[in-house]
Formats: structure tokens, C-alpha cells, sequence
């Protein structure tokens, strides 16, 4: 009898331990299922995506993820985002959003990067004018110009632009002074139109240097020009002074004074008494 007891006991521990892990399984189940169904698709990098490529097919995928997490300009198609151009690197698995990438119709390339009333405009550089390579797309720079203006003995250094944005760096081919082809690098910069003309007419003046900012510091500064003298402690600057004016007041001229001519030869007096002779001699 307690055998039996003891082995009825048993079943039903068995069939009560059963049921309540089918019911945490189901629980847990019903939990990841409901997870996953308020998850939302969108749209990441397949790819690393360099600034002015083309995002193509293979360049984009398909990921679940709840809202919460998302951005809130993320793209959920892949038709909202093949097609257009970079203008910003995109990182592999990394979202898709509207200030990385260019107009629905403006393509790719170069003049994708360009936004509406803006120009890209591309000067020369070398080594230390690029600030040994770490000019690169994104990046923000001023740019100092040093020169003589106005035939001025002294040369001067001066902040032409302030805060401008870098949207490409490369190389073109020219040729040097005998003809021998050469290599040049060029960094193309984003100006308005104003400044387009200011930086051509800078680069005919005198030497273009870049000085590369930090581009969180957006604040812009009237800085004085930096000329010769000031570098150098208890030189002042020279003072020219201009000639002073030629006078055209005509010049009062005197008339010598004629000098009556003296006679030839001497005389000589001899008194004796109360008797005078005078003796003329001839040279």
C-alpha cells in the first residue's frame, strides 16, 4: 500500500514538473515572439561606401530593430537609398541617413556633393599646405594667404576664409616648368560664390596655406594681418616717407654787381718836405 502511495506520489511530481516547463517554454516562446514582432526593418550598409560612390544593390541590406533604437530619419526601403551618392563615408553596418547622402536625382560623383547655391572650387597644395595629409573629406579648414599687397615692402599674412568645409582631396596631372609631366595634389573645398571668387584671386597674389580646425569650433573671428616686423621683438617698422613736393615757385635771380677794373701797375708816392712825387711802375 505505501509502495503504491509512493509511486503514485512520484507519477504526479513527474507529470506537475512536466507541465510547468512546457509552460515556461510556451512563456518564453510567447516573449522572444513578441519581441521580435514590434521590430522594425530598415536599411545599413552592406559595404564600406567611400564619399561620392554610387550606393548600389550589394551595397545595402535588410535589419530588424526596435524602434527604440532606430534614428529617427533611418530609411526602411532600399529603393529609398540605391542610387544616390555618398557625401559622407558610410561604415559597413552602419544606418543609412539623409545628410550622408545626396538628392534622389542628383547622381553620383562630384557634383553630387555640391548642395544648391554652393561651389566647390579646388586649389594646389603640397605636404605642408595640406597639413601633412590630415586635410581629408569632412574635415574643416581656414585659409591664410601671404603676399606683398600693393607692391608694400613688407609681406603680410592675412585670413581670407574661415570654417570651410573640405569635400575632396586628390591628385591631377600637370606638367613642370620643362615640360615633364608630374603629379600634383588638389583639395577641392565647399564655398559660396563669393568666396569662389576670393580664393581665385587669392591663389594669383601670393602663397595659400590651410590651417585645419576642429569641427565643433564654428565661431569666426576679425583677425588683424600679421606682417615682418611684428614677428620680431624691438625691430618696429620701417617709416617711409614720402619725398616732399617739388616747389613751382619760380626762383628770384639777382644780377651781379659789375666790379670796375683796376688800372695795370703801381705807383709809388715820395714825399720830400713839402714837395710830392708820384712814380708809376708797369707790370
Amino acid at each position: 500500500m505505501n509502495r503504491t502511495r509512493l509511486l503514485l506520489i512520484g507519477f504526479v511530481a513527474l507529470a506537475l514538473g512536466a507541465i510547468v516547463s512546457y509552460t515556461v517554454y510556451r512563456t518564453l516562446q510567447t516573449k522572444s515572439g513578441g519581441d521580435a514582432a514590434p521590430g522594425v526593418e530598415v536599411v545599413v550598409a552592406a559595404n564600406d561606401i567611400a564619399v561620392g560612390a554610387k550606393v548600389g544593390e550589394n551595397d545595402v541590406k535588410t535589419v530588424r530593430y526596435t524602434a527604440a533604437d532606430l534614428p529617427a530619419n533611418a530609411f526602411h526601403l532600399k529603393t529609398s537609398v540605391v542610387g544616390r551618392g555618398a557625401v559622407l563615408p558610410i561604415a559597413k553596418g552602419e544606418f543609412f541617413l539623409p545628410n550622408k547622402l545626396a538628392g534622389e536625382n542628383a547622381g553620383a560623383g562630384m557634383p553630387s556633393l555640391i548642395p544648391p547655391g554652393m561651389r566647390a572650387i579646388s586649389v594646389r597644395v603640397n605636404e605642408v599646405i595640406g597639413v601633412a595629409g590630415f586635410v581629408v573629406p569632412g574635415t574643416r579648414v581656414d585659409v591664410l594667404l601671404t603676399g606683398n599687397p600693393s607692391g608694400a615692402p613688407e609681406q603680410q599674412t592675412t585670413t581670407v576664409l574661415e570654417n570651410v568645409a573640405v569635400i575632396a582631396t586628390g591628385q591631377k596631372l600637370e606638367r613642370n616648368t620643362a615640360g615633364e609631366p608630374q603629379v600634383t595634389p588638389v583639395i577641392t573645398l565647399l564655398v559660396s560664390p563669393d568666396d569662389a571668387q576670393k580664393l581665385t584671386l587669392a591663389t594669383t597674389q601670393g602663397k595659400i596655406q590651410l590651417a585645419l580646425r576642429n569641427p565643433l569650433d564654428t565661431k569666426q573671428q576679425e583677425l588683424a594681418s600679421v606682417n615682418t616686423g611684428s614677428l620680431y621683438k624691438g625691430v618696429s617698422t620701417p617709416v617711409h616717407v614720402a619725398a616732399p613736393p617739388r616747389s613751382t615757385k619760380p626762383i628770384k635771380r639777382t644780377t651781379p654787381v659789375p666790379v670796375t677794373a683796376l688800372p695795370s701797375g703801381y705807383s709809388v708816392e715820395v714825399i720830400k718836405g713839402t714837395k710830392k712825387d708820384v712814380t708809376k711802375f708797369q707790370e
